[in-house]
């Protein structure tokens, strides 16, 4: 068979030798391949080197001086891995460089030696020892991991070869070994072959093997097919077979079915066989080579016999797969490396003609998309249709190669099939074969879609079948599915393209899209779209709402990391819907936000409650609360009792200002509200201040009952008077128990209200009458006065009458006034207000007209009496007496008269009423009398009358004041005498001795006591007395005295004694004076068995604290008490008495001042945990500051964590640390705070600021990392108070102060400059002197890089400025690459200053360089300064410079003076002067330059007259120099005759042709008329005549050119003239 038609086609690439490779290196131990891109060679002589031949360019081998044992290429990349023997040993050392890199990738030494080792993957190494097989990855470090034991079968056996299939689950192993004893020379082969999964090994025989991937129809999932070839020798028989079997078959899907085959052996090739094996992928065929050579090809799908050939005379020893060829490669004994392919013109027609596999040929034309097979295709296509087997048909349509049967006919023969109810239409089952093998041409895609249009459904179930992923996900989407996108999706393992996806649905249907991404927010493994994407894609279509949807659902786990799109869904609903923020906000869903830009928007959008609960400075929160009108009432006041004290009054005092009237009742409600936290002072001073006595009244009546402090209740009594509130007024007045009485009296007399009555309560109660009375009579009030007197207080009327009679009021309205009142009023001391004023007389009317209505009251006849005896009316008086058994009052009138007469007139026998008289004489006018004179005009009367028993009588009680020094003689002698009486008398006569003797001898031990402790002053006496008689009541007396005394113990113990209870507010009160605490401990031991008073327990745990029985207090507290234990512990706190306070504070669970309490005990971890439990800013501080005072920095960095996240405490805590010079501990926390999830820009910044100020090493880094989060200007200040200039000029630059920023670097260069820095900021300034400044900066500094900072300013500065800066310095020459750099903007200051620097440095060719692009410079002043230069080319610029100035003379003249002919001559030239031309040439002729006359001739060609330049050559002598300009000049005009008489040729030519054309169209209508119809009359036609008539025949038309006719007249043809 010739080479050309082989179906394998075989070339060779390369020949080992040929590169240089030893023969004797071409070994199986020697040469490694890998893949088809690396052949290594390994060679050991003359030195050891390892080759590498890279099959892209194989002739320029790379070799390296490296000693091995062996070397492999990666597959893929420039790896080389290599393996040693460690001298003396049986280990090996392996090593993998990187090639490119020259770096060592790893390395490791195997305990035991690798007798093979192969590139498994290009990340896995496979190595084989003598009994185990281990994997080395070449990522990480991993050492190499064992995989599996070699089996027996492979014990003693060579191992050629080893690998994994792509799943790398499966591993085969081949070995050699020597033949049988009875054919030794048939090597044997042996493979094992290992699951992975099933970590289980079987071992068969084969020679080689390989893996392969195939795809059984009906399992959408490839199949792992092992191949492998073996030749054996049993029973005499030589068997050679190849077996292809399926490994892992899939439950419930088709399997492969197990294909085997026969491998011929030529009868010369008997003991050869198969080292090799190679499977192509792109054919599915098998490739087995022999030792000897031969290659056996095979159908991986059938195991049917393709090819078979020798391919290499000499022994193979290695083989590659060539997978981008479909092929391999081979190398034998001779080096050669041959190249096997597939033949794809031959294969085909070489199966379906030699073997006549038409099956075979067909399969493996579709496979290949090879030629060879159309009529067996097209044959087989028809067969099966007409055997209804469309399925089938189809699959070979889709599957037919090059796309033969792919065509508009076969779907025309589709769509004629009728379709049978219930199936599926032939049409779209060759739509969906087709879409399963690929992508649709545009004609199957125009019919697909046109059935598709009608039926959605169809075109799903045609999308599923076909396995269109992308366009059934499409389809999903269209039918809004979306939860089926995701399930199919994950079941057929395709990852849509969700953004376009997404994309696509939001154009439709918007919800739809938010559903979508809900649904992709809770895929596994993530959202495989990031939020703010989402996001943004709803935002740009201006979704708003739908955009609010998504992003609550996702965001609902107020995660820190989605901060920023929190902040997001509230920026874009508080800009187009606020309330919907507002939503948000309540529902407090979200905390992760940006607040102060948050607050600034609600602020905006005019939710001023929203934003008052996210601002945090107290300026912010002024602004926004005075927008009542926009606030709910009660929001705002309980927004109020989020702010500290101070800030609630600053915002309250800014509401009153703003609106007074309007914001008053919110300012109320928040005083009532939190009035505790911020003071009743403070609001009361707050109203006091606005002088708003409507809101003092409003806000006092709401706390006035239960406040007892009388300023309160007379400030609401002012408040209420004020306002006009009368009735309450009025009712305080009356009810109210707490008011200063005279305070309040004084404001109501002030404020004259109209009404009267709370003046009238004041006075009533508090004894101001006559006040009152003046009052209202002085202001004309009468009628509160009758009022008063009638109906409030008729028992007042005497002091009114009496302030009345004081202010002189008329008595008839007296008198009315008090018979108004009539027998309510009281007469004696009316009586004694009247006789006061000695205007008793006034009461006469009064007191007789009670008389006459038969009033018995004892005090209307006393007074009656009085005044009848300031009358001297005896008889009236005795009557009057008599009358109404007035008999004491008769009896001190008879006493007091003295007279004889009137005491015979009562003592009279005859006188009924005498016996009445003599015992009130006896008993109580003679005791009351201190006269002698009245005592002795009595017993005389007495006497007189004869009345000796009743003078006895008398005499005993008279006795005292009539003779005291007999009395104690009476006492002891008499026994039947009125005992109390007399003892009292005794005291009113200071018989204090008499007085004691009498109470003692009838008993009376209290008034004895009292005399004793009263009058003789003996407390001695009075306890021995006590003693005595052991009576509670006498004990009592005593211990009171003792009291008073200061005899504090002694008079605790006397109450104990008379068990009595009642003075215990006095017994504390001088206790706790004179410091006697454990006798007062027993003493309210006791009187908490009688009483119940909160003073008696609170004082007991106080006493057992001032003691120290802290025992005793905490049993004490744990029983029923009615202790105020708050109130104790303060009182314990304040007297340092801290250990008492800690058992109360603890058991009342007031952790705040438990933990201050703590603290004072410096018992600091304690009070940290109260602080947490109290967890208040202030506790905080305290129990913070204490452990800063006391070392205890660990304690006190806690507490600082809870303080520093509040703005307003931090600045406290650090100037706290550091006015204690406690920095580092400051540092510490701060750096703490950092990590807070409150964490806001203050801690930042003023960890910023302590960097700052004591560690600025750290400083710069803090800024880096958290520039975002400081507050960059406070920091700016301290960096600068600091001098800390690089960290400044950061700042600077983060705020976008880029003038400042630059300032700073070159005010302080040392610190703050980096080039490259600077030059970013340079170009961002505002201030462009700053540009100047810099310039000079960097002349002065670094002069080295001026350039460079010019050249980054080269867009903004000045060029003329920056020049003239460095002309003024001297240095120009320093910037000449920055001119050169800018000289494109043609300034004339750049341009001089670098022809400047030419000049000078003699550089002409730049500087006519220069003067050719650059214009805009003095050109003259420029010549004329070098046109004496010492350098003949300067010379010549300068007269370049004159001819570009149009100076032609001059130019020309410099020229000719140096020279420089050729110049002068191009000079005149360019002039286009003749004259000068001219001149020129009798210039060279005065010269003698007869050359230059020449040239000049041939430059000025166009300027020199002929004649001129003849006459000139003539006269001269020069006209053969002169010949050249002749011939050319002949020749010119030459030819331009030529073109005349050319031109002229033509336009004759021209005239001739029209003229033809002319006559050419007239001969054609003189045509189109004779072929008129005879009935069309037609006008006679001027020079025809001689022609034939209309009627004779018609001579031939003259041939048509073109296919158009002329228009013809509607009338017959016009005239036409003669040819």
């Amino acid at each position: 068979m010739a080479a050309a038609n082989a179906p394998i086609s075989m070339k060779e690439v390369l020949t080992l030798p040929s590169i240089g490779i030893n023969p004797q290196h071409i070994t199986f131990t020697n040469v490694t391949m890998e893949s088809d891109k690396y052949i290594c060679v390994r060679e050991t002589s003359p030195q050891n080197s390892v080759v590498i031949v890279d099959m892209n360019m194989p002739m320029q081998p790379l070799r390296r001086p490296i000693t091995a044992d062996s070397a492999l290429m990666n597959p893929n990349t420039r790896i080389l891995a290599l393996k040693a023997q460690l001298p003396g040993t049986t280990q090996d050392h392996l090593q993998i460089f990187n090639i490119e890199l020259k770096a060592k990738i790893k390395s490791h030494q195997m305990p035991e030696q690798v007798v093979f080792w192969k590139w498994i993957s290009p990340k896995l190494l496979g190595m084989v020892t003598q009994t185990t097989v281990y994997h080395w990855s070449i990522e990480g470090d991993s050492e190499p991991v064992k995989m599996f034991d070699r089996t027996a079968n492979l014990a003693n056996n060579q191992i050629i070869n080893y690998k994994c299939d792509p799943s790398e689950k499966w591993l085969v192993l081949i070995g050699i070994a020597p033949g049988s004893a009875e054919r030794p020379q048939l090597v044997k082969g042996n493979m094992q072959l290992f699951s992975v999964d099933q970590q289980r090994s079987q071992a068969l025989e084969a020679h080689a093997a390989s893996f392969a991937q195939f795809k059984v129809p009906g399992n959408e999932n490839p199949s792992v097919l092992i191949s492998f070839a073996t030749k054996s020798f049993n029973s005499g028989q030589i068997t050679s077979k190849l077996h292809v079997i399926e490994l892992g078959a899939q439950p419930g899907k088709p399997a492969f079915s197990k294909k085997q085959a026969d491998l011929f052996f030529p009868p010369d090739f008997a003991d050869d066989f198969p080292v090799a094996m190679q499977i192509s992928h792109k054919y599915s065929l098998i490739y087995v080579i022999t030792k000897l050579g031969l290659l056996f090809v095979y159908d991986l799908e059938t195991a049917a016999a393709v090819y078979r050939n020798r391919i290499s005379p000499d022994p193979i020893f290695l083989t590659a797969e060539a997978s981008s060829v479909g092929g391999f490669y081979a190398i034998n004994r001779r080096g050669q490396v041959l190249l096997a392919t597939v033949n794809e013109a031959t294969i085909v027609p070489f199966v379906s003609g030699q073997l006549n596999n038409l099956e075979l040929a067909v399969n493996l034309a579709k496979r290949g998309n090879l030629p060879g097979a159309e009529n067996l295709v097209v044959q087989r296509f028809q067969e099966l249709f007409a055997q209804t087997k469309y399925k089938e048909a189809a699959e070979l349509a889709a599957e037919s190669p090059q796309g033969l049967l792919r065509t508009p006919d076969t779907v025309a023969k589709f769509q004629s099939v009728p379709v049978q109810a219930g199936q599926t239409p032939p049409l779209l089952q060759y739509f969906g074969t087709l879409l399963t093998r690929g992508k649709l041409n545009a004609f199957e895609s125009l019919e697909l879609s046109r059935l598709v249009t009608v039926d959605n459904d169809l075109a799903l179930k045609i999308y599923i079948k076909a396995r269109a992923t992308p366009k059934v996900v499409a389809a999903f989407a269209e039918r809004r599915e979306f939860d089926k996108i995701l399930i199919y999706s994950k079941q057929v393992g395709y990852t849509p393209d969700y953004l376009f996806l997404l994309q696509t649905i939001l154009r439709t249907d918007p919800q739809g899209a938010v559903n979508f991404a809900l649904m992709m927010s809770q895929m596994e493994g993530g959202c495989p779209v990031d939020y703010n994407t989402i996001t943004d894609l709803f935002l740009q279509r201006n979704l708003i709402r739908e955009a609010t949807a998504f992003l609550l659902d996702v965001l609902k786990p107020n995660l820190p990391e989605h901060g920023y799109l929190q902040t997001k869904v509230l920026e874009i609903n508080l800009v187009t819907f606020p309330n919907v923020a507002d939503a948000i906000l309540a529902n407090g869903m979200f905390s992760h936000y940006d607040r102060p830009r948050i607050a600034q928007l609600c602020e905006k959008a005019g939710l001023y409650m929203r934003a008052l609960q996210h601002y945090t400075e107290l300026p912010d929160i002024k602004r926004v609360i005075v927008n009542t009108h926009a606030i709910e009432p009660q929001s705002l006041v309980e927004f109020f009792g989020t702010l500290s004290r101070e800030w609630a009054l600053e915002c309250m005092k800014d509401l009153l200002l703003v609106n007074l009237r309007g914001n008053l009742q919110i300012i109320v409600q928040t005083a009532k509200e939190y009035c505790e936290q911020l003071g009743v002072d403070a609001c009361i001073k707050l109203f006091e201040q606005f002088k708003s006595y409507e809101g003092l009244y409003f806000f006092l009546g709401s706390y006035l009952s239960s406040s007892e402090d009388p300023d309160i209740h007379f400030k609401y009594i002012e408040a209420a008077a004020k306002t006009g509130q009368i009735k309450e007024v009025e009712r305080v007045t009356r009810e109210s128990n707490f008011y200063d009485a005279e305070k309040t009296k004084n404001f109501l007399m002030e404020a004259k209200l109209p009404d009267a009555r709370p003046l009238i309560n004041v006075c009533d109660r508090f004894g101001y009458v006559p006040d009152l009375t003046h009052y209202l009579y002085t202001n004309n009030m009468l009628r509160y006065i009758e009022g008063y007197v009638q109906k409030v207080n008729p028992g007042n009327a005497p002091l009114v009458v009496g302030q009345l009679l004081d202010d002189e009021c008329p008595e008839d309205f007296i008198k009315g006034l008090i018979l108004s009142v009539r027998s309510l009023l009281p007469v004696e001391p009316l009586v004694e207000e009247c006789e006061k004023r000695n205007r008793l007389r006034l009461l006469t009317q009064f007191l007789e007209h009670l008389v006459s209505e038969g009033s018995q009251d004892v005090h209307v006849h006393n007074a009656l009496v009085v005044a009848y005896r300031r009358g001297q009316c005896d008889d009236e008086l005795i009557n009057v007496t008599n009358k109404n058994s007035l008999f004491k009052l008769q009896a001190r009138y008879v006493v007091e008269r003295m007279d004889a007469d009137l005491w015979e007139k009562v003592l009279n026998p005859e006188n009924s009423f005498r016996r009445q008289l003599i015992d009130q004489v006896v008993s109580t006018a003679l005791p009351e009398s201190k006269s002698p004179e009245q005592v002795s005009a009595a017993v005389k009367a007495f006497m007189t009358a004869d009345l000796p028993h009743e003078l006895i009588e008398l005499l005993e009680k008279i006795a005292i004041k009539a003779d005291p020094s007999r009395v104690m003689d009476y006492i002891n002698r008499l026994d039947n005498f009125d005992g109390p009486a007399v003892g009292e008398v005794a005291v009113e006569a200071q018989l204090y001795e008499e007085a004691f003797a009498i109470f003692k001898k009838f008993n009376l031990n209290v008034q004895a006591v009292n005399v004793l402790l009263d009058n003789i002053r003996s407390i001695e006496r009075a306890v021995e007395f006590a003693f005595r008689v052991e009576e509670d009541a006498v004990w009592s007396q005593v211990a009171k005295a003792q009291l008073r005394e200061g005899l504090v113990s002694d008079a605790i113990e006397s109450f104990i004694r008379a068990d009595d209870s009642t003075q215990f507010l006095d017994v504390i009160r001088a206790a706790e004076d004179a410091d006697v605490y454990h006798d007062l401990v027993r003493y309210l031991l006791m009187v908490r068995q009688k009483v119940k008073e909160p003073k008696v327990d609170s004082e007991l745990i106080y006493a057992y604290a001032k003691i120290d029985r802290l025992g005793d207090i905490e049993e004490f507290i744990l029983m029923p008490n009615v202790a105020n234990l708050q109130n104790v512990g303060d009182r314990l706190y304040d007297d340092t008495l801290y250990e008492a306070a800690k058992i109360i504070y603890a058991f009342i669970s007031n952790w705040a001042k438990l933990a201050v309490t703590l603290v004072k005990l410096q018992q600091f971890q304690g009070a940290v945990d109260a602080a947490r439990k109290a967890n208040s800013a202030k506790t905080w501080k305290e129990v913070c500051f204490a452990c800063v005072d006391a070392e205890e920095f660990r304690l006190a960095q806690i507490c600082g964590l809870n303080i520093i996240v509040q703005v307003d405490d931090l600045e406290e805590v650090s100037e706290y640390y550091q006015n204690r010079g406690y920095f580092n501990e400051l540092i510490s926390l701060m750096e703490s705070g950092l990590g807070l999830e409150r964490a806001h820009m203050g801690i930042f910044t003023e960890l910023g600021v302590l960097y700052a100020r004591y560690r600025y090493e750290k400083l710069m880094e803090h800024i880096k990392l958290f520039s975002t989060r400081l507050n960059i200007p406070k920091l700016i200040r301290a960096c600068d108070e600091q001098q800390h200039w690089k960290e400044l000029t950061y700042l600077y630059i983060q705020y976008d102060e880029f003038d400042n920023a630059a300032t700073t670097i070159m005010n302080h260069s040392p610190e703050a400059w980096d080039h490259m820095q600077f030059k970013d900021v340079a170009v961002k300034v505002a201030n462009v002197e700053l540009y100047y400044k810099a310039v000079h900066f960097y002349l002065q500094e670094h002069p080295d890089l001026i350039n460079d900072l010019l050249n980054v300013l080269a867009l903004r500065v000045d060029h003329t400025r920056v020049v003239d800066i460095m002309r003024k310095a001297g240095h120009l020459l320093l910037v000449k690459p920055y001119m050169v750099a800018v000289q494109s903007n043609n300034v004339s200051a750049v341009n001089e200053a670098l022809n400047e620097i030419y000049v000078e440095e003699e550089d002409y060719e730049r500087l006519r360089e220069s003067i050719d692009m650059h214009d805009n410079f003095d050109q003259i002043g420029l010549a004329q300064k070098i046109e004496k230069h010492e350098l003949l080319e300067m010379r010549r610029v300068a007269a370049y410079i004159y001819k570009k100035a149009g100076r032609w003379k001059q130019s020309i003249a410099l020229s000719k003076k140096d020279n420089l002919y050729k110049d002068a001559m191009e000079t005149a030239s360019q002039s286009g002067d003749r004259e000068l031309a001219e001149e020129l040439l009798v210039y060279f002729i005065e010269q003698g330059k007869k050359e230059c006359f020449a040239s000049c001739l041939f430059v000025c060609y166009d300027l020199i007259r002929a004649d001129v330049a003849l006459e000139l050559a003539w006269m001269n002598n020069m006209v053969d120099f002169a010949f050249p300009y002749l011939l050319q000049f002949v020749r010119e005009y030459t030819g331009k005759v030529d073109e005349l008489v050319k031109d002229r040729i033509e336009q004759q030519i021209e005239v001739k042709t029209k003229e033809k054309e002319e006559k050419d169209v007239i001969a054609q209508q003189n045509m189109y008329a004779q072929l008129l119809p005879l009935a069309l009359p037609a006008p006679p036609m001027p020079g025809m005549g001689g022609g034939p008539s209309m009627g004779g025949g018609f001579a031939p038309p003259p041939p048509m050119g073109g296919m158009g006719m002329p228009p013809m007249p509607p009338f017959g043809m016009p005239p036409m003239g003669s040819y």
